[in-house]
């Protein structure tokens, strides 16, 4: 017997910008869920149908703009007609517009789930002395449980890492760990055959929202020191609150221009296609869907390790990780990597193929899905 397609309403404060890693992803799963059949339904700012007003909180709208987030308006009336003849209300943020769609979807009888995918310490690494204050990142956990999270049972979760953050701060509902995805139009670069001449520079890329804690200064630092750093042409792909600061240190460190900005979407695919290593120094990661982008493309990574980052997690090998914070060390694995283009094209392979088995946006949204259907069964359960 074929189940039945669903009526998912997402709701987030920001879809229609292409700049914010949680926005791309909801875009990413919307469309993914009406190739699937379902129905999906964006509420939130920039979206096409059903459009929201934007919240302006002072001071707060200006540190989250420069993140490419702005906040919308909670408005019932908006509510009540996206949510209308829905089978399920999804959530992605925990402030004003969430809680008040929460509310009105309850009021309306319709289950509701949630994802977890802004970590606190993103908010504190970008609050100045804020994050100098002890146990802020905790009352931070706290305080989006007391909003959203205890008020639902299922919690999206894209990461082992922050459903282990859940669990430890108190986080009662069931977690559900599917990874974001990617798309498919990442696909494999074609790797350089043996005894083909080396090229002359080698493109070094790195992506992600230029902020502090994306720590793409270890990276600027690391590619001065590499023995290789006449070769290296060094991307940085993202827009935020560093980017004159990391041009200005860029400039001023390495032998060769540097390309640190904005980049579309649209356009990554060929792009990362054309770069030769994936470099992720971040502190700070939910899941990092940057790093799955280019692993999809055939490209290496050599990943931070840190205890409040996942991307960890994508290392097949130990040549593909790096001490956070430690130029010194990144420059010996970039080093390596250029010094051995015969593992460096193996391994791209490899990569690739592990992310299209692990991360496709086809089985993890199914998951997703799966994920719904338990929620609203759940709910009958409750009212019958």
């Amino acid at each position: 017997m074929l189940e039945k397609k669903l009526t998912i309403v997402l709701v987030m404060d920001t879809i229609g910008t292409q700049g914010n890693g949680t926005s791309n992803s909801a875009l990413q799963y919307a469309r993914e869920l009406e190739r699937q059949g379902h129905h999906v339904r964006l509420v939130g700012l920039g979206s096409k149908d059903y459009p929201a007003r934007e919240n302006h909180v002072p001071l707060v709208s200006w540190v989250a703009k420069k993140q490419h987030m702005r906040f919308a308006k909670p408005s019932d009336t908006l509510f009540r007609t996206a949510f209308e003849g829905a089978d399920v209300v999804h959530i992605y943020l925990p402030f004003s517009f969430g809680r008040r769609a929460l509310r009105v979807a309850r009021e309306m009888g319709i289950p509701v789930t949630a994802g977890f995918h802004l970590q606190p310490e993103n908010v504190s690494y970008n609050a100045g002395p804020i994050a100098l204050i002890p146990g802020v990142n905790d009352f931070m956990y706290a305080l989006f449980r007391y909003w959203l999270y205890r008020r639902v049972d299922h919690i999206h979760t894209p990461t082992e890492m922050i459903a282990r953050q859940l669990r430890d701060h108190g986080y009662k509902a069931k977690l559900h760990v599917i990874s974001n995805g990617y798309s498919p139009r990442f696909t494999p670069k074609r790797q350089r055959a043996a005894g083909e001449p080396e090229p002359w520079r080698y493109r070094v890329v790195a992506s992600g929202r230029l902020a502090r804690e994306k720590d793409h200064i270890t990276l600027i630092r690391a590619a001065a020191m590499c023995r290789h750093a006449g070769q290296i042409e060094l991307h940085i792909a993202g827009t935020g609150p560093r980017a004159r600061y990391l041009r200005r240190r860029a400039k001023r460190l390495l032998p060769n221009p540097s390309y640190i900005g904005f980049h579309r979407n649209a356009q990554m695919p060929a792009f990362l296609r054309d770069c030769d290593l994936l470099v992720h120094p971040s502190i700070v990661d939910i899941e990092s869907l940057s790093v799955i982008e280019g692993m999809a493309s055939g490209l290496v990574p050599v990943i931070a390790e840190s205890e409040l980052s996942a991307a960890g997690q994508f290392a097949l090998l130990d040549e593909s990780l790096f001490p956070a914070r430690d130029a010194a060390a990144l420059a010996d694995r970039i080093d390596w990597w250029l010094d051995h283009p015969r593992e460096l094209a193996e391994w791209g392979e490899k990569y690739a193929e592990h992310t299209r088995e692990h991360y496709s946006i086809e089985s993890c949204v199914r998951r997703f899905v799966d994920m719904e259907r338990e929620a609203i069964a759940d709910s009958e359960r409750q009212a019958a």
